[in-house]
């Protein structure tokens, strides 16, 4: 399967952008609110600059405490991002996802991002190829 077809198959595909100034507190707020891991940080709103996840903000928290609330996302981003095409197979993403212990990747085209998807996307889309061979080769063994 390929990364174009998860994206395609996302009820909500909408990649929430948020601009390198943004404070860390409005950040959380914006995560929490619409009940998502990740923001991308892009200046234009069609190149990422970095990638903010919850994890990013709680794992300040630990270090700093509050005070890291008042930064801005640019500060915390994630900037050395990896990401992928709509031609790659998910197979080989959810192996970099996994190796690389993070949970989101930016979808780029043309250096221009089309998507984000997560490891759950891609787990799930994998799970659905997985179910429908084995119907297959039921269908096979049992002559249908």
């Amino acid at each position: 399967m390929l990364v174009s077809q998860i994206l395609k198959s996302k009820s909500d595909d909408a990649v929430v952008i948020a601009a390198p100034g943004l404070l860390i507190s409005d950040a959380a707020q914006i995560l929490s609110e619409k009940r998502i891991g990740t923001l991308v940080i892009s200046k234009d709103g069609a190149t990422p600059d970095g990638i903010l996840s919850e994890r990013d903000i709680v794992r300040e928290l630990g270090r700093r405490g509050a005070g890291c609330l008042s930064d801005t996302v640019d500060r915390l981003m994630t900037k050395k991002l990896v990401t992928c095409s709509p031609n790659d197979r998910a197979d080989a993403v959810m192996q970099q996802m996994t190796d690389g212990r993070f949970r989101h990747m930016p979808v780029l085209d043309g250096g221009h991002m089309v998507g984000l998807i997560s490891l759950g996307d891609v787990v799930k889309a994998r799970l659905a190829e997985l179910a429908m061979e084995k119907d297959a080769l039921e269908g096979m063994i049992m002559g249908h």
